[in-house]
């Protein structure tokens, strides 16, 4: 368990990219470093889902408008002939004439290739891998094919100080008397005189809209194991799903075409108000209060943990990782291919095209029309929508170590699943695929972060 941990730490920078993907996706990861564990402490990466809520959102369904009165208008009617399509020109391809030609090509040359191992389920070598490796004085360059090197683990060491530190600042507390203000009345103007725009009747039409009322987002959910062997894998498989917005169809009514508009005069609005006037500034006094210190126990380190490579087959100090990188050949693979050649190339003809004219009866107007208004309030409706007002957040959460498991704890476990009722199997002590899944339906039951043995589900069924 110790071992496994520590490669971890090894291959953390290869996660990186995904945990990336994964917060551009609306999910916060606040799992690019490990934990700071003491010893026989384990984490495990939960999923905390998104809050949402559901929020009234008003939507104009008919817009403000005004009917008029007309008095129509008297025209005259005048014959005009009108250019409807220019003259152009008409461009017709010929297309190209094709020959096939056979052609042999290498599609793999032949290559020395860094993998995970010489035999058949070895994969290639991440870079990460071949950059630890030639850090740690492994000289990759003048390796010979067939030759293996392997990772190594050295533990840091720690030492624990006593060290007095500041645990509450040095501070102030400020009193404030309040500003005195007299009352006074003073006359304002509410509302400036101005000019009312009456229209000449529009015309109007009805038009649906698609509103959205959810927006879309990308969900994370745990995927089958992969086909084949994947070296060091951790075990945690997630798949982000695209889940598409939800939306709603309404019906409104738009404005087709305007009308004309007429000004009339508004008088100015004017109204006595109490006004209140500062006669002192408000006052603050100042009075410290002093810092508070705490005595605390430091644990410092003294010398760094380290990764060491050297050969697969040579002893020496630290524990095996299980990251390997072995030098193999790899020869060159050709195809024979066929392909299409230009025998004569595509050609373009010119032709040509009228232009087309249309006689048209064109209206004069002889006489205005006259409009009398009356102004019609607008209509709103009310929808909900769907607002996420928290992000998703991926995170590591403290589980029970194996070290400190034994069959009595587990036992405890399995009883308190039994008595929430999410666990019907026997009380055996054996953590196995059946007490696993009743955590995980506690868990969801609870409404807890979903992931293992985490320390709030030990905590809620009160083993610790």
């Amino acid at each position: 368990m110790l071992n496994k941990r520590y490669a971890s730490v090894a291959l953390l920078s290869l996660l990186i990219p995904i945990m990336g993907a994964a917060e551009e996706a609306g999910r916060i990861d606040a799992t690019a470093t490990l934990p700071d564990a003491k010893p026989g402490q384990c984490f495990a990466k939960v999923i905390v889902p998104a809050k949402f809520e559901v929020r009234p959102e008003k939507v104009l369904v008919k817009p403000e408008f005004e009917t008029v009165e007309v008095i129509p208008a008297t025209y005259d009617i005048q014959e005009k002939q009108v250019l409807v399509k220019e003259a152009a020109k008409k461009l017709v391809a010929v297309p190209a004439v094709y020959k096939t030609e056979s052609e042999s090509i290498e599609i793999s040359p032949a290559r020395n290739e860094w993998v995970t191992s010489l035999g058949k389920r070895g994969i290639p070598a991440s870079p990460a891998l071949l950059a630890a490796a030639k850090t740690n004085g492994i000289n990759i360059d003048d390796s010979t094919v067939g030759q293996c090197f392997a990772e190594y683990y050295i533990p840091a060491k720690f030492e624990t100080k006593e060290k007095e530190v500041l645990v509450k600042e040095e501070a102030e507390d400020i009193k404030v008397s309040p500003a005195q203000f007299d009352k006074v009345d003073e006359v304002i103007t509410t509302k400036e005189s101005s000019k009312k725009k009456v229209l000449i009747k529009a015309e109007y039409e009805t038009v649906e809209e698609k509103i959205e009322i959810e927006p879309a987002k990308a969900v994370w959910k745990k995927g089958s194991g992969p086909v084949s062997r994947i070296d060091n894998s951790t075990g945690d498989i997630m798949c982000l799903v695209q889940v598409p917005a939800k939306y709603k169809i309404i019906k409104k009514t738009v404005l087709k075409t305007p009308s004309k508009i007429e000004s009339v005069d508004i008088p100015a609005v004017t109204k006595a108000i109490s006004v209140s006037k500062l006669v002192s500034d408000a006052a603050a006094d100042k009075v410290k209060i002093p810092a508070v210190y705490k005595k605390v126990a430091i644990t410092s380190k003294v010398e760094d943990a380290k990764f060491i490579w050297r050969g697969a087959k040579v002893g020496g100090d630290g524990v095996a990782t299980g990251n390997q990188i072995c030098l193999k050949s790899i020869p060159a693979k050709k195809a024979v291919v066929k392909k299409l050649v230009v025998e004569k190339p595509a050609t373009v003809k010119e032709v040509e095209i009228p232009a087309v004219y249309k006689k048209i009866k064109v209206k004069k107007v002889a006489t205005e029309a006259e409009e009398r208004r009356t102004k019609i309030p607008a209509v709103y409706s009310t929808i909900e929508k769907r607002v996420r007002i928290s992000k998703e957040r991926l995170e590591w959460r403290r589980i029970l170590c194996q070290t400190n498991m034994n069959a009595d704890i587990n036992k405890r476990i399995q009883q308190a699943l039994k008595d929430a009722g999410v666990y019907n199997g026997p009380v055996d002590g054996s953590i196995g695929g059946g007490t696993l899944k009743a955590v995980e339906k506690y868990q969801r039951k609870n409404n807890l972060p979903i992931g293992g043995l985490t320390i709030q589900v030990l905590e809620k069924l009160g083993i610790m």
